[in-house]
């Protein structure tokens, strides 16, 4: 009694004391205010991929194409390798599920050592004990000869599986896709907003310039000369700001291409592109969407899966035809040469009683279908509205283009017009500015207007499931005849 008391003394105690230490610190902090200590070891111990920069590319690292981003971001990007590898374990279940058509065969070599206690025999007499080592091999073999659907099931739900992974990597590849263009455009137009705002500023320069010219003739006053100076230092504060958002955004395109945010790297100009509405109606893309779009692929498979699990599930209300048996050879002191033996069976298992556990997992089974059925529908109809939204976003980009193509020529003459004016001496220096502000505003309208109707563009190809993987776009536009695509 006394052991048993410290052994359980013992056991309270090991439960009392105390948190464990992680590597050599205390596994906790010591109060709610204080911070934990980590151990002195490397934090970053998990294995990594290394980022991928083909040799091809190094040698023209700052006049990256298009095509060379959206490369660079599918190399790298690591929700490509995630899917790639769900896909790759979907492949490895549907290939173990097959398994259910074979026997299943297990060996084994084993060694008993068997000693018996003495005993008495009815007639009083005394038995010695026995020892005695019995060794062999064994080979068993179970195998289910045929069933009434239940391993059917299993495996087609298997194979569906294996398809929704594989859809869902192409959903995964499109999405990588938009969002390194949306990265490369959203980039690509502070770069032209700089290069119109830096022009701007050289205007305001100019301007300056002249306006104290004047002056010091007595044909402008100071006022003039002041207001000068606010608008060039209005200029060159908002060309800085777009300085700024040119390196947020381009580290931004880094990291979609899975680059570090420093890495050294540059665009090359974009060719001219003539813009203009999808030439497809709005149900023509709807329809082709309902056919291209991967995750609505990947959702029917879903359901496909759920029905297999269903037909699983039903077919163990049902018997089914196994066979087994197993085969040996003995070996033991009395028998040096051994001696086989075998069992062979083949019968029909059939289920009775379970506490109904089989026909709560049919319903349980085809509610979960009901619920893939569900989300299949569910998808479907979102891929209807993007694909509703991402169309009539894309027409409404093509008319920006074009008013912001007027606007900055309305905006253009108004300018040439007011300074023609100012230098003749009949016009107001703050009319000068007050077109000078609105061209500004329009060469930053134009540059916006046309990446963001190449945003448009990728989205709408994005929503329709036909985006390329190479970065172009298999929508169909109508361009505008009537009007150049200005130099980018």
């Amino acid at each position: 009694m006394k052991r048993v008391r410290l052994i359980v003394a013992v056991l309270l105690g090991a439960g009392c004391a105390g948190t464990p230490s992680v590597a050599g610190v205390a596994g906790i902090a010591p109060a709610p205010n204080r911070e934990w200590t980590p151990p002195a070891t490397p934090r970053d111990t998990l294995p990594s991929t290394p980022v991928s920069f083909p040799p091809d590319l190094l040698t023209r690292v700052n006049t990256l194409t298009l095509g060379d981003v959206v490369d660079l971001a599918l190399r790298n990007n690591p929700e490509t390798q995630i899917s790639w590898a769900n896909a790759r374990a979907a492949s490895a279940a549907f290939g173990g599920s097959k398994a259910l058509y074979y026997p299943t065969i297990a060996a084994e070599i084993g060694v008993t050592h068997l000693r018996t206690s003495p005993t008495f025999s009815n007639d009083s007499v005394l038995r010695p004990s026995l020892t005695q080592t019995n060794y062999g091999p064994t080979v068993s073999v179970s195998w289910l000869i045929a069933d009434l659907g239940g391993r059917a099931g299993t495996i087609e739900n298997a194979r569906q599986g294996l398809i929704a992974a594989n859809w869902t990597h192409n959903a995964t590849i499109q999405n990588v896709v938009l969002a390194v263009e949306s990265a490369y455009f959203n980039y690509m137009a502070n770069k032209g907003l700089v290069e119109s705002e830096r022009l701007s500023v050289q205007e305001a320069q100019t301007s300056l310039a002249s306006t104290q010219g004047r002056q010091h003739v007595g044909l402008a006053t100071i006022a003039d000369v002041l207001q000068a100076k606010t608008a060039l230092s209005q200029a060159t504060l908002t060309l800085e700001t777009t300085e700024g958002d040119l390196q947020t955004t381009r580290g931004a395109l880094a990291a979609a291409m899975g680059l570090p945010a420093n890495a050294p790297y540059d665009i090359e100009a974009a060719p001219a592109t003539n813009v203009g509405p999808a030439t497809d109606s709005v149900n023509t893309l709807i329809e082709q969407a309902v056919q291209s779009r991967p995750d609505l692929a990947s959702a029917q498979a879903d359901y496909r899966a759920a029905i297999g699990n269903v037909r699983s599930a039903r077919g163990n209300l049902f018997p089914s035809i196994q066979a087994t048996g197993t085969g040996g050879r003995t070996y033991v002191q009395t028998l040096p040469g051994g001696a086989s033996n075998y069992t062979v069976s083949v019968g029909l298992a059939i289920p009775i009683f379970s506490g109904f556990a089989r026909q709560y997992a049919v319903k349980q089974a085809r509610a979960e279908a009901d619920a893939a059925l569900g989300r299949a529908a569910s998808v479907k109809q979102q891929v209807q509205f993007q694909v509703f939204s991402s169309y009539y976003a894309l027409q409404t980009a093509a008319r920006r283009v074009n008013t912001a193509d007027d606007l900055l020529e309305s905006a253009q003459s108004s300018e040439d017009a007011a300074l023609g004016r100012y230098r003749a001496g009949v016009g107001l220096f703050v009319d000068l500015l007050t077109a000078q502000s609105a061209l500004a505003s329009a060469r930053a309208q134009q540059v916006q207007a046309r990446w963001v109707w190449q945003t448009a563009l990728a989205q709408l190809s994005h929503d329709t499931g036909v985006l390329d993987t190479s970065g172009a776009t298999n929508i169909r536009v109508t361009p505008d005849t009537t009007r150049e695509a200005p130099p980018k």
